[in-house]
Order: C-alpha cells, then structure tokens, then sequence
C-alpha cells in the first residue's frame, strides 16, 4: 500500500511554500507526454541529422561516380583540341616557305625530308585509336552494297576526336600535294606559288591550277 501510495499521490512545495498535491493519473500523464516530446525532439534532431547526412553522402559519392566520365570527356576534348591546333601549326612553315622562298636551300631540303608526314601520321593514328568504336565499321559500310552513306559519316563526324583525326588527315594530304606541285615547278621551272596556296584551303582547286598553269607556261614555251 505504501508503494501504490508514492505512486499515485505526489506533492510538491513551490517557492510560496504552498504546498501541491497530484494524483497519480495526471502525474503519469505528463510524464508520458514529456518523454513523446523527448523522443520527438531526439528524433528530428540525432535522427533527422543523420538522414540528411546520408543524403549529403549519396549526392556526394554519385558525384564522384559521374565525376570520372566528366574528367575523361574532358580530357578527349582537350586531346582533340590539342592535335588540331598542333597539327595546323606544324604545317603552316612548310607553306609559307614554299610561298615566300620557293628557290631558297631550306626549302628545298624542307620538301624533300619525309619527317613531317611520319609525325603527322603518328599522331593522326593516335586519334584514330582514340576515336575508333565498334559502331566505326558499321557507320562507314552502313548501305547494303558496304558503302559509306552520307547521314552515316555525319553521325561518325559527331565526335570531336573523329573530327580531330580527319583535319589531321586532310592536313597530311594537302602537305603532300602542296609538296608535289611545288617540286614539279621546280623541276619544269613553272610558278607554284598561287597553286600552293590554293592547296593549303582548297586542295583540289590548287592541283587543277598548277595543272592548267603548267599547262600554259608549256605552250607559251613551245610558241617561243
């Protein structure tokens, strides 16, 4: 009885010295009150704090997941940048001696060396790798007759790698018959500078000038 007494009867003595008596009903009452708002209180703060921490986390590891495919498109855009602006630098001295010193010692050795295609190939090969996917092989033969269509060489040209390699592969060809022409006037003394130009942007349009120049300067020696 003693126990059920100090259970369900308690009193209390407030600084007025009055005296306070509960019963047991409306002690337990606010007893389980107060701990419901304990746990709430423990729950938004401890709990909640660890449910945006591990939503922290997960933002963060998912961006280190994707974080890789970023740096390595980064990088392939780079390397691509890279080997346009070398390439179509490296070929700039050998036209502009060939325009400006068409007759001088260096630029003769200069056409002559094959350095410049073996290092130009080297890096076009580089690209090419970079660039090569199985989907390649059935973009360039994508009609039934295996031939290459147009709406197919655009989706490949899409890269910037694919891109890269085929300016380096356009510059190796335009040196090349920039270098053909221009030893072919040296050798039948006919001038080469304005096809070689021609051949530096528009390669084509630059053999038929040198064509049709040689062609000229031999019938203008003939009548003479």
């Amino acid at each position: 009885m003693a126990f059920s007494s100090s259970c369900f009867c308690h009193s209390k003595i407030d600084h007025l010295g009055k005296k306070t008596v509960w019963n047991g009903a409306e002690l337990c009452h606010k007893l389980i009150v107060r701990n419901r708002i304990n746990i709430m209180k423990d729950w938004s703060f401890i709990r909640g704090s660890r449910i945006l921490g591990k939503q922290k986390a997960m933002r963060l590891s998912s961006y280190r997941k994707t974080s890789p495919v970023y740096a390595s498109l980064l990088s392939g855009s780079q390397i691509a940048s890279s080997a346009f602006t070398i390439g179509t630098t490296a070929v700039l001295p050998f036209y502009t001696l060939m325009v400006l010193a068409p007759n001088s010692d260096l630029t003769k050795k200069s056409m002559q060396s094959n350095v410049p295609y073996a290092i130009l190939g080297i890096l076009y090969a580089y690209l090419l790798y970079l660039s090569w996917t199985p989907e390649t092989v059935e973009l360039i033969f994508a009609s039934k007759y295996l031939l290459p269509e147009l709406t197919s060489i655009g989706k490949m040209f899409s890269s910037e790698m694919t891109l890269a390699s085929a300016w380096i592969h356009l510059l190796v060809i335009d040196l090349f018959a920039a270098r053909q022409v221009f030893l072919d006037g040296q050798e039948n003394e006919i001038e080469t500078r304005h096809s070689v130009s021609l051949c530096l942007f528009f390669c084509p349009i630059g053999i038929l000038s040198h064509a049709i120049t040689k062609a000229m300067t031999e019938t203008t020696k003939e009548n003479k």
